[in-house]
């Protein structure tokens, strides 16, 4: 049963954080638009979508595999 506790906060938490991560997203579009375009005095962060792609695909991926393991469907070995 620890385990199953330990699991939801788990699950709670990263699915807090996804939402906040898709909050800011929308939020912040015009700012990381601007980065995403490369300008000279930005140096590296035209690599700016790239960056919050992976931030999300860790997450929200992380977040779904939580979610389906607390109830109880997890993917044929």
């Amino acid at each position: 049963m620890e385990k199953k506790k330990k699991l939801l906060i788990e699950t709670v938490v990263l699915g807090i954080v996804s939402a906040g991560l898709y909050f800011s997203l929308y939020y912040f579009e015009d700012t990381i638009m601007m980065w995403s375009k490369g300008y000279k005095e930005s140096g590296w962060l035209f690599l700016t979508p790239l960056v919050v792609a992976f931030i999300f695909s860790a997450v929200h991926g992380t977040f779904t595999s939580h979610f389906w393991e607390f109830f109880g469907i997890k993917a044929k070995k």
